[in-house]
C-alpha cells in the first residue's frame, strides 16, 4: 500500500493492486466504505483510492464544504497516466468536468449513480430526489428530521430508524454540510461522447429516480448500462459487480 501525494495541498491517492491504474473517486462515503468489495481485482489491477478533500488524510476543502470544480481540479492532474475511472455519486461530477477537459487522458468511465438531475427535467421522482438532497446540503442535521432520514437511508447510511442518529451518520451530514449543490454542475457530456470515451453507466436498482438519471446519461454518453441490486445506493457492493466491471476494463484494454 503506497500513499502518493502530488503537491503540498494535493489530495492524497492510495495505491493498491499491481496492473493497469484503476483511479476510484467516491462520493459522500469514505473510500474505504465505497470501494472496499472491489478488493479482490487488486492482484490485476492497481487501485488508486483518490481521497476528497475533507477526507483525510487530504487537506480540508477550502470553502464551506464540497465543490465539484474544486474536485475537478484535483483530479486532473491524477489523469495523466490515463487510468481507467470509476466514480460514484458526488464524486461523478468532478470526475465528468476534469475527463471532458482531456478526454484523451480518461482510458474508460464508470459512472455510479450520479447526482445529474437536469438530465430528466420534469420528472417529478427526480425533482424530489433533488429537494432531498439540496436540504441536507444546505442545513445539515438542521433539516427536516424526516427529510434528513429518507434521504440517508436511499443514500445507503447504515442504521438509519426513527430515533437519534449514528456519531459516524451525524459527522457525514455535517462533512457535506454546505456543499455545492449538484443541480449547479453541468459536465460537458458530449465532448466525452464525441472523443468515443469508452463509459459504463451503473445503478443499484432501488430508486426510480436514480435508474431514470442512469438511463438518459448512458444515452448522453453512448454507454453500456448496468443494474447491480443488493447493495442500494453503494452499487460497487451489489453482488457480481466486480466481475462485471473487469469485464468492462477489460474490453477496453
Amino acid at each position: 500500500m503506497v500513499a502518493t501525494v502530488n503537491a503540498v495541498d494535493a489530495v492524497c491517492v492510495i495505491r493498491e493492486g499491481s496492473g493497469p491504474e484503476v483511479l476510484l473517486v467516491h462520493g459522500g462515503a469514505s473510500p474505504r466504505t465505497t470501494w472496499s468489495t472491489l478488493d479482490s481485482l487488486a492482484p490485476r489491477w492497481t487501485l488508486a483510492l483518490v481521497h476528497r478533500r475533507g477526507y483525510p488524510p487530504s487537506p480540508s476543502p477550502p470553502g464551506a464544504g464540497h465543490d465539484f470544480d474544486i474536485d475537478a481540479s484535483d483530479l486532473a492532474p491524477l489523469l495523466d497516466l490515463r487510468p481507467h475511472v470509476v466514480a460514484h455519486s458526488y464524486g461523478v461530477l468532478g470526475t465528468l468536468i476534469a475527463a471532458s477537459r482531456v478526454p484523451t487522458h480518461v482510458r474508460s468511465l464508470t459512472l455510479i449513480e450520479p447526482p445529474l438531475f437536469y438530465l430528466v427535467p420534469g420528472d417529478a421522482d427526480v425533482a424530489h430526489l433533488e429537494q432531498m438532497g439540496n436540504a441536507v446540503l444546505t442545513h445539515g442535521l438542521d433539516a427536516d428530521a424526516a427529510t434528513l432520514r429518507e434521504f440517508l437511508r436511499l443514500a445507503g447510511a447504515p442504521d438509519v430508524d426513527e430515533g437519534p442518529l449514528s456519531e459516524e451518520v451525524a459527522n457525514g451530514v455535517r462533512r457535506a454540510h454546505g456543499g455545492r449543490l449538484p443541480g449547479e454542475a453541468r459536465p460537458a457530456l458530449a465532448i466525452l461522447r464525441d472523443a468515443g470515451v469508452p463509459a459504463l453507466v451503473a445503478s443499484g436498482g432501488h430508486a426510480p429516480a436514480l435508474e431514470r438519471i442512469c438511463d438518459a446519461l448512458a444515452i448522453e454518453l453512448n454507454a453500456e448500462r448496468l443494474v447491480a441490486p443488493g447493495a442500494g445506493h453503494f452499487v460497487a457492493a451489489a453482488p457480481g459487480f466486480a466481475d462485471r466491471l473487469e469485464e468492462f476494463l477489460v474490453s477496453v484494454n
